[in-house]
């Protein structure tokens, strides 16, 4: 139930997001206006993630949680449909916001508290597996929404736009009585002893704490780094399409197929993992994903070519995720786990408000192309300071 909800909430998040990047330019924003929509995304969240956190490593049922979350997802849709301004679509944005990240630390926290560590890296496989099936049937939806017709008279995209932003309202709603069977109330009786949280004995663990793992702070970091980038691959490719003049139904072809991407490496992760390291893997994600990436502006107007390189960056960009989760969450006291993911969360919101941002200042002078260059110099970076010999 967790994992189809999630579906369902994810193809409707992921169809309103690149449907915001074309109604900020059919209201007559640019770049700068795209990078900071997308920032608000993720600006308020960053103030309530480590209180839902808390929250979570609280309570017996993420269903409270869940639902907020799901209600939320769907409301983000509708406000942005009748939003006349760039502000209020800002603000529809962040209340977009805010439901994934209900939604992501209640699906996150369950997984934590309910299965097994021998069996976490595969849940959250699945779980972020479904967050990118979402990821694919979304952008397709928005860019048939959007039509097949390159450079279209504004008032034509605002319209359309409105229409698709309901459609994915209406795909929320269908999720708020799935999510209504999605969480457990009692703790599963076959969880290991030793993984049971116990936080009414044992208090969490303060958030300097936390920090002073080193496990913890890399793995934000390389989070932070495929996070944001997702971000803003789905936030700057309508602009780079716009100016090559690609059509958004092609748009939404090249997202679909980065997701598809990532969703193949989320599933084939219990193989990798059978013969690599998770640090490996990791590396491997951010690296390859941040070389790929550089290439893509020169060869965008090529589809076959864009389409090849979108793949390869998918499967990377979705290999990393789920690798995080895990190691972070066999690093900390279990009565600390949903306060950690938490903090993973947190540390993914702040990339998300500061890199949009400068992507979208970036490509005022140095075109959308300057974004991705700009993420994937970011990507480089965290895969060096990676820690190659980490503990066994």
């Amino acid at each position: 139930m967790l994992i189809a909800s999630a579906v369902l909430c994810q193809i409707a998040l992921n169809l309103a997001r690149p449907l915001i990047s074309y109604k900020v330019l059919a209201l007559g924003g640019d770049s700068v206006a795209v990078g900071l929509t997308s920032a608000s995304f993720a600006l308020l969240p960053v103030a309530i993630a480590l209180w839902l956190g808390r929250m979570s490593d609280r309570r017996a049922s993420m269903k409270g949680i869940t639902l907020a979350g799901t209600l939320l997802l769907a409301a983000g849709p509708f406000l942005l449909s009748t939003a006349p301004s760039l502000l209020l679509v800002g603000v529809a944005s962040a209340v977009l916001g805010i439901g994934h990240l209900c939604f992501t630390i209640a699906g996150q926290s369950a997984i934590a508290r309910f299965v097994p560590l021998s069996r976490m890296d595969a849940a959250f496989g699945w779980f972020t597996a479904a967050f990118s099936l979402g990821q694919l049937v979304g952008p397709l939806l928005a860019g048939l929404a959007m039509g097949s017709a390159g450079n279209a008279p504004a008032d034509a995209r605002l319209m359309d736009a409105n229409t698709a932003l309901l459609l994915a309202g209406a795909i929320s709603m269908l999720a708020i009585p799935v999510a209504l069977g999605s969480s457990v109330k009692d703790r599963a009786p076959a969880r290991e002893a030793a993984d049971a949280p116990t936080p009414q004995k044992s208090p969490s663990k303060s958030v300097a704490h936390l920090l002073g793992i080193p496990t913890v702070k890399t793995n934000m970091l390389a989070s932070l780094a495929l996070l944001a980038t997702t971000d803003i691959i789905v936030a700057f490719l309508p602009l780079l399409g716009e100016e090559r003049g690609i059509a958004p139904v092609g748009i939404g072809v090249l997202l679909a197929i980065r997701a598809a991407a990532s969703i193949s490496s989320r599933l084939l992760l219990p193989v990798m993992l059978s013969r690599w390291s998770r640090t490996g893997l990791i590396t491997a994600s951010l690296a390859g994903a941040g070389a790929t990436l550089a290439i893509l502006p020169w060869v965008f107007s090529n589809p076959l070519p864009a389409a090849v390189l979108l793949a390869i960056v998918g499967f990377f960009l979705g290999l990393g995720q789920p690798i995080t989760m895990t190691l972070i969450t066999q690093a900390v006291p279990p009565e600390s786990r949903g306060a950690a993911l938490a903090l993973r969360l947190l540390g993914n919101r702040l990339g998300q408000v500061a890199l949009p941002i400068s992507a979208g200042l970036l490509a005022a002078p140095a075109g959308p192309g300057g974004a991705l260059w700009m993420s994937a110099a970011v990507l480089c970076a965290a895969s060096i300071r990676w820690p190659r010999k980490p503990k066994a």
